[in-house]
């Protein structure tokens, strides 16, 4: 089953290859969608794909790359349409 998940990650993850890692594992689990930075210093992922594959990514988000310092995920179901790829934007 095909699953959409809208994320928000708060704490120390911009400017920690956040968004550029999460694309890696985004890739390696096969999931779908973006995750870009926030103006509050969030940063936001869309994730879309199978459903345990989704879980998966959304488990990683609550630790991150090594220099991020994950205060909290928001996780929310998404009706977006599951996008082609997955991209990092600013």
């Amino acid at each position: 089953m095909s699953v959409c998940k809208r994320c928000f990650v708060d704490g120390r993850v911009q400017g920690v290859f956040y968004r550029a890692s999460t694309a890696e594992k985004a890739a390696k689990w096969n999931v779908t969608g973006y995750a870009h930075n926030l103006d509050d210093g969030r940063v936001e992922v869309l994730a879309c794909g199978r459903e345990e594959d989704v879980d998966m990514l959304v488990e990683w988000l609550h630790h991150g790359p090594k220099f991020a310092r994950v205060k909290s995920v928001e996780i929310h179901d998404a009706d977006d349409a599951p996008p082609a790829s997955f991209s990092t934007t600013g």
